[in-house]
């Protein structure tokens, strides 16, 4: 199994969580909000080799982590995987867009200098800012747009700049996030959970969710489910020179 987004350290029982996810994923992307907390998740899950550990600066908090953005721009030389970071522009964050914005493109522009890494993007609210910096700094790697939820001329630009998308099972349940998912490129699409943020009647979703992924997609794309989780591992392969 795959996920692609989740924030495994944010779970109630993150060091038991790990080690099952680590038995029965073989590659999980554990988003990280801040430098401190990557440091920190870094640390505690070095021994599990099917997860990484990517490093973020969560628009949501960028107005009270700035202060951690030099930190951030340092710790970029360690790692190929960088999230959760982007631009969020709901009513409650526009007060912050503008740091949001400072600290967005400042981590593409660093990410650029390093000859590009593979991120892990929030976009919410804003995608046309966060497409224009990344189009602005076409060295800057990968874009992973995860939970996409703009407009389907967003997604079209989206898809013209080469992002990937990572899809999890509550936009299957959408009918927004339907219609968006059966215009998405079938090679750039990976599953996610956003676990625990992410939640089915109250309940956290849990990082094992890609077979339940696949089986949405395989009504949306009229494709067997089994066809599509062995299009994830194709994607994966291509999108991180790693073999499944």
């Amino acid at each position: 199994m795959i996920d692609f987004h989740t924030h495994l350290d944010l779970y109630p029982n993150p060091i038991h969580i790990a080690e099952c996810v680590n038995a029965r994923n073989m590659f999980t992307l554990c988003v990280t909000t801040s430098p401190r907390a990557w440091l920190g998740t870094s640390r505690v899950f070095k021994r599990h080799e099917n997860i990484i550990v990517g490093l973020g600066l969560h628009p949501e908090i960028a107005a009270v982590k700035v202060n951690e953005l030099e930190q951030m721009l340092a710790y970029l030389l360690e790692v190929k995987y960088v999230g959760e970071i982007g631009m969020d522009g709901l009513p409650q964050n526009r007060a912050t867009l503008a740091i949001q914005k400072a600290v967005f493109t400042s981590i593409v522009k660093e990410c650029a200098k390093q000859n590009g890494k593979i991120m892990s993007i929030h976009s919410r609210g804003a995608v046309n800012d966060v497409l224009t910096i990344l189009r602005s700094n076409p060295g800057a790697g990968i874009p992973v747009l995860h939970w996409f939820s703009g407009t389907k001329d967003e997604l079209r630009m989206a898809n013209d700049q080469g992002c990937y998308f990572s899809v999890n099972p509550l936009m299957l349940n959408s009918t927004r996030g339907v219609s968006l998912i059966a215009e998405m490129p079938r090679d750039r699409v990976l599953p996610e959970s956003d676990g625990p943020f992410a939640r089915w009647r109250g309940i956290p979703l849990q990082p094992f969710v890609a077979e339940e992924v696949a089986f949405g997609l395989s009504r949306i794309w009229r494709m067997p489910s089994n066809v599509i989780l062995d299009g994830f591992k194709h994607t994966l392969n291509k999108l991180t020179s790693l073999r499944f």
